[in-house]
């Protein structure tokens, strides 16, 4: 479609129509909901400075101008001195898992599960983008490479990089399967029950706790299983991070205390992520707190 021919109000209309495509596109690129919201409404601030009649295909346009953003903002994201590359935790997505509303159920469609995001994190700006808006959404490479700065033959190459990374991320297991797994662990953690919980865990699971000190990682099923069997006073309820399976624990005074996280494959976890740093939570939109019992 051009916009040769079109009105402002027309315009509008048809960028509507496009923003749902592009939202996803940039949620999927930079894993944050927020950040896509702002890439997306950039681009409609592009579009409405620019001379309809210039634009050949208007949906291949507005693609290149929100990749492009998309791609300033990681790469901003990297370069601010003294910023922790881990400032996607405030942007999960976080729904109470007892009675998930339809409107959670399409925000959580479009989310990046937790696995696949922390492999992201660790690509270059422009291998992540050109993963996501190949592989993901079927751009060709030639249209990538413009939007980066690179030949073809360089987009493809990244491409492929990066799809190198990300063929070893867990694949989540069914929903319903996989809370019952999140459920059976913390039950487990509760009672202190260590067998149960080595049942339940991969015996090369991975927790990745955020602590204001920094990420601590412990591997194995024996050193998480240790440090799970501790039992909790805290007040818990089930939550869907980026659509996997969790748990939110407040203090006695509804202060948020943690979210877990976690991957699921066939009947064990396999990833785990903590979020315990104060400062962390605050940033993050959690749900209400079960009431005191």
């Amino acid at each position: 479609m051009t916009g040769a021919a079109l009105g402002p109000d027309a315009l509008a209309q048809v960028f509507e129509g496009e923003r749902a495509r592009l939202l996803r596109l940039a949620h999927r690129v930079l894993g944050s909901r927020s950040d896509a919201e702002d890439a997306v409404q950039e681009a409609w601030l592009r579009l409405a400075r620019q001379e309809p009649g210039s634009i050949d295909n208007l949906g291949a346009w507005l693609t290149t101008v929100v990749g492009r953003v998309c791609l300033d903002m990681l790469r901003s994201r990297r370069a601010a001195p003294g910023v922790p590359h881990d400032e996607w935790l405030a942007g999960l997505e976080v729904v109470a898992d007892d009675a998930p509303t339809p409107e959670d159920d399409a925000v959580l469609a479009d989310s990046v599960g937790l696995a696949l995001l922390i492999v992201l994190e660790t690509l270059r700006p422009d291998e992540r983008l050109a993963f996501v808006l190949h592989d993901v959404f079927a751009v060709p490479f030639e249209q990538i490479g413009q939007i980066i700065g690179r030949s073809t033959d360089t987009t493809k190459m990244l491409a492929s990089r990066a799809r190198r990374k990300v063929r070893g991320t867990p694949q989540q297991t069914d929903r319903q399967q996989a809370r019952a797994v999140v459920a059976a662990f913390v039950t487990a953690a509760r009672t202190g029950d260590f067998d149960g919980l080595l049942r339940v865990l991969d015996p090369d699971v991975t927790l990745r706790s955020h602590t204001a000190r920094g990420v601590l990682v412990k591997i194995g099923a024996t050193a998480v299983a240790t440090a799970a069997q501790r039992g909790t006073v805290f007040r818990g309820r089930p939550v869907l991070v980026n659509g996997e399976p969790g748990l939110v624990l407040w203090d006695a005074n509804g202060r948020p205390r943690a979210l877990m996280a976690c991957t699921v494959v066939g009947e064990r976890i396999v990833d785990m992520v903590s979020i315990l740093d104060p400062a962390r939570l605050e940033q993050i939109d959690l749900p209400e707190p079960p009431p005191a019992t």
